[in-house]
């Protein structure tokens, strides 16, 4: 069976949601899904998407194919990631004995 990591749609007229899943390539794209992984809101203010990241890597370690634009949701969470574990906690101020 091939797999391919995509979009589903959901939601009503002219306002749009989003599921990615990983769905066989020969289903329909509202079809049947083998799993969700996670969501995208093209409309929403604030936090516009989440991805399961480790179920995403373990569908891409089966040999997944993966849609363009969820390439680059995954592309966009990734940078999240690095730049979250690059930041540098501020060094609290050593504490002063008041005898």
């Amino acid at each position: 069976m091939a797999v391919k990591i995509r979009m589903k749609r959901t939601g009503g007229k002219n306002d749009a949601c989003f599921r990615v899943v990983a769905a066989d390539m020969r289903s329909p794209r509202d079809g049947k899904n083998l799993e969700t992984l996670g969501w995208y809101s093209p409309g929403a203010k604030g936090k516009l998407f989440e991805l399961d990241m480790g179920r995403i890597e373990h569908w891409l370690g089966k040999g997944a194919q993966i849609s363009d634009t969820v390439a680059s949701l995954v592309k966009k969470t990734r940078k999240a990631a690095a730049a979250a574990a690059t930041v540098v906690p501020a060094v609290a101020a050593p504490a002063t004995d008041a005898n």
